[in-house]
């Protein structure tokens, strides 16, 4: 959040504001109705898009919410991929992006159970697209009434759940116990952690590293910031993407001091506050918590996802802060070396796949990131 005396004075240019007006247009800058999915999720009056309207809260790579749900056959719900909501670099064959479809089905049987309707789940009934997602269903889920059905109780947490992206508090660290709830949540997966602080140094550099690579690889870092939404009208406009809200950044972007094509330039101080703000997050990790799938199927990672939600329930039901730390695992060229590094460093079998790998710690709340209307998610 931003203080009175940065908007008095920024960067010591001399850029001068009422004491009173700065505050009062900072109070505005909140852009509330990008996150209205989080306030609406549940009021929904039909019971199938009640529950859709948890789903799409689910965690997403880059926040590019690529699902899309057609109901047009009774009973029945067809999930598919929004094609052009992938990211064409720094997720070359689709991995992540149904991994994030994954988080999306786990939710919504989650939110069917709770209104007493049991799910039969087909996944990839027309066959597992390779090497790239295409038009066919990703699954085909068939309702039927189930009253006495077992609900979770992870789904308490949807409407709490955060990515949390603010450094962690090193003072804390985070009990085995804990971890090991943690772990247990997934139900397909093989969730491994590591706490010990020497070797979770290790890995925090490693992963480092990995995000240096996608930062200077052009077309990934040019991908990272055409998604970039500075600012509330921005993020009110597209609520998907990278939000980067709050008065102070909005402010130094509406007077050019941050802006986005500074921050494609290397030799630029955009560029060099892109890893200043980042360093943070991977020197304060305090414990690492990471998937592993028998092999790399469309099924492997329609499954990771599941469990990767379920993880990052059970994180939050634990009070335990998590952000993933997806570089590594990219499989652009240019991240070879670090990617096999980590694979290494992590013991992953040739055949396996190691589909996601997060930081965990404690931290002050985040707010919940921007999300698309439930209705926009709909086919017509």
């Amino acid at each position: 959040m931003a203080t009175r005396r940065a908007f008095i004075r920024v960067l010591g240019g001399g850029v001068i504001f009422a004491a009173l007006g700065a505050s009062i247009w900072a109070a505005t800058r909140d852009p509330v109705r990008a996150k209205e999915a989080w306030v609406l999720a549940g009021q929904e009056a039909d019971p199938v898009r009640r529950a859709l309207s948890f789903a799409v809260l689910a965690p997403n790579p880059h926040n590019r919410q690529p699902w899309l749900a057609d109901l047009k056959v009774p009973d029945e719900i067809t999930l598919f991929c929004e094609l052009d909501r992938r990211l064409d670099y720094t997720d070359p064959f689709d991995r992540q992006t149904t991994i994030g479809l994954g988080a999306f089905l786990e939710i919504l049987v989650m939110a069917l159970a709770e209104e007493g309707i049991a799910a039969d789940l087909a996944l990839f009934p027309a066959g597992q697209p390779q090497p790239h997602l295409d038009g066919s269903p990703v699954a085909r889920l068939r309702l039927r009434a189930d009253p006495a059905g077992p609900r979770d109780p992870l789904f308490a947490q949807v409407t709490r759940r955060r990515t949390n992206r603010l450094p962690y508090d090193v003072t804390r660290p985070v009990p085995a116990e804990s971890l090991g709830i943690i772990a247990s949540s997934a139900r397909g997966s093989r969730v491994m952690t590591e706490a010990d602080p020497a070797r979770v140094a290790v890995l925090r550099d490693l992963a480092w590293s990995a995000l240096l690579t996608e930062l200077n690889t052009p077309a990934t870092l040019n991908e990272t910031l055409d998604l970039m939404r500075i600012g509330k009208t921005e993020i009110i406009t597209n609520p998907d993407g990278i939000a980067i809200e709050g008065p102070l950044m909005e402010f130094l972007a509406l007077t050019g001091i941050v802006s986005v094509a500074a921050m494609r330039d290397p030799t630029s101080q955009g560029f060099a506050q892109q890893i200043t703000y980042q360093k943070p997050q991977f020197d304060t990790a305090m414990a690492l918590i990471w998937i592993v799938t028998p092999g790399n199927s469309r099924l492997d990672q329609i499954q990771a996802g599941r469990d990767y939600v379920r993880v990052n329930l059970a994180a939050t039901a634990q009070g335990v802060a998590l952000q993933p730390w997806s570089q590594a695992l990219q499989e652009f060229p240019e991240m070879s070396v670090s990617y096999r590094d980590l694979r290494d460093r992590l013991e992953i079998g040739d055949t396996e796949g190691l589909q996601m790998f997060a930081r965990a710690g404690f931290a002050d709340p985040v707010k919940p990131s921007p999300r698309w209307p439930m209705e926009s998610r709909i086919l017509a």
